[in-house]
């Protein structure tokens, strides 16, 4: 995963403006600073604030046959591929992608051909380096149109690999193989997106559980803050192991697991009639599965497993189905409440 000063003294890194002074300095380095800003974009701390000045970056000392590569203006993907260059001469070529990465940006339309033909236009790049060719992230390929921007600009696109790691191994023999090409998407990666997630929903949750607390016990507290936290950090952790092709389906799976317990619980609770206890018991296995599959849902935009025809046919499709199990667990968590306060049970 700084402001533009001038054309000899300016950072690697700032805030998205024009840049009238030509090709900006940069090097492979990774400072604390841009450690902090990684940890900060990763917590969803200032989400669109994470950006790098679009424009021409030189690493190194490259002249007129050194390669460039394409990023997008996002601190992480800029600071990937800059890091991942070490010890090679080249050039960046950032485009303005609104602060978003390579493989999102593509998909909205921002890391695009009109944005990558627009960057090498104004960073009059023809004069810059005497080949014609620059290299595209493959996750940048759904947005750019190699034939088009051939056409309008003059340049080559070649796609390179996946990983910014493996575009050295790529540059000293010229191609991409087969594991260069695939998209892999391990535990480390997937666990490291949960805290944007998390951040995003902890204050709701925290308010439900502060609710639930006084409304209806410790337990059914407990219950939601679980959900949340399934939903959020053990998914993504579980997510190649869970049966079913589905996130929703996946994720309906593990929240009914992650409810066995607190619906034991509540079957348990001493004094209530069998009624009483089977309702209750009911009301985590209908609930905690329907927020489970929600979150697993909404984690289908942080992958590369899904595509957008099958997410929008999950939604329509299951989407129905967890409202309605929500909507039925919270009727008959009321109507066991109000029977409480009657004195019914």
């Amino acid at each position: 995963m700084s402001s533009e000063q001038s054309c000899c003294s300016c950072s690697c890194q700032g805030a998205a403006s024009s840049n009238p002074c030509g090709v900006i300095p940069t090097d492979s380095t990774i400072s604390h600073s841009n450690r902090i800003d990684h940890i900060l974009a990763r917590w969803g701390y200032n989400r669109s604030g994470h950006l790098v000045t679009p424009g021409l970056y030189q690493l190194g000392s490259p002249d007129q046959d050194s390669p460039i590569f394409a990023s997008a203006n996002y601190t992480l993907s800029f600071d990937a591929l800059r890091s991942a260059l070490e010890g090679i001469n080249g050039y960046i070529l950032v485009l303005d992608t609104k602060g978003i990465n390579v493989w999102c940006a593509a998909g909205k339309g921002t890391f695009g051909t009109d944005e990558l033909v627009l960057r090498i236009e104004s960073s009059d790049l023809s004069s810059v380096v005497s080949h014609r060719k620059i290299i595209v992230p493959q996750l940048g390929a759904p947005g750019v149109s190699a034939q088009e921007v051939q056409r309008r600009s003059g340049f080559r696109v070649e796609y390179g690999p996946v990983r910014a790691v493996d575009l050295p191994e790529y540059l000293r023999t010229g191609k991409v193989t087969p594991q260069m090409r695939m998209v892999k998407f391990p535990l480390h990666d997937r666990v490291i997106l949960a805290p944007v997630e998390l951040v995003y929903i902890a204050l709701k949750a925290a308010i439900v559980a502060i609710i639930l607390w006084f409304m209806a016990g410790q337990v059914a507290s407990l219950a939601a803050i679980t959900a949340v936290l399934t939903g959020t950090v053990l998914f993504p952790a579980l997510l190649p192991y869970l049966p079913t092709k589905d996130f929703s389906t996946k994720g309906l799976i593990l929240g009914f697991i992650v409810a066995i317990p607190f619906s034991y619980l509540y079957a348990l609770t001493p004094g209530l009639p069998g009624w009483a206890a089977g309702a209750g018991a009911l009301v985590p296995l209908l609930i905690i599965p329907a927020v489970v599959a929600f979150m697993a849902l909404n984690f289908t935009g942080s992958t590369t497993f899904t595509s957008r025809t099958g997410v929008k046919k999950e939604i329509f499709r299951y989407v129905p189905i967890m409202a309605g199990m929500a909507v039925l667990g919270i009727i008959i968590g009321i109507v066991l409440g109000a029977c409480r306060l009657m004195g019914m049970i």
